[in-house]
């Protein structure tokens, strides 16, 4: 496993968010980060996001798991990049950077903070062990 190999990907995303939609997000985000969607191994996300079509569609399309955390606990989490926007409305001010920090495990490190399509939001971390 390469040392990016582990690396979870945290989606914010608005309800109802089409599949295809998301998936040309992550292939941005993808590419800005250089790396291979085969490098990432999980989708972690809001546990409400978590069961919309789209984001399980996108998980499927690129072969990984989904995640599903709580805003409560997506809050605990200390993120570069908060938003009183997203805060207000998913009661969290961080849903990609706080789910990718989560998904990758104590100490992870962010290798591509979070980057803000029209309706969804793409972060990717990776475990402290391989930064």
């Amino acid at each position: 496993m390469t040392a990016t190999g582990r690396a979870m990907l945290g989606l914010g995303a608005r309800a109802g968010v089409p599949e295809a939609e998301l998936a040309a997000a992550i292939d941005a985000a993808l590419r800005v980060a250089g790396l291979a969607a085969a490098e990432i191994v999980g989708l972690a996300t809001l546990d409400r996001r978590a069961a919309e079509a789209g984001v399980r569609a996108v998980a499927g399309r690129f072969g990984w798991p989904v995640l599903a955390f709580e805003a409560a606990r997506l809050a605990e989490v200390e993120v570069p990049n908060p938003a009183a926007t997203v805060a207000a409305a998913a009661g969290t001010p961080s849903v990609a950077e706080a789910a990718a920090l989560l998904a990758a495990g104590p100490g992870a490190v962010l290798i591509l903070a979070k980057r803000v399509f029209p309706r969804s939001t793409v972060a990717i971390a990776r475990p402290a062990a391989t930064a």
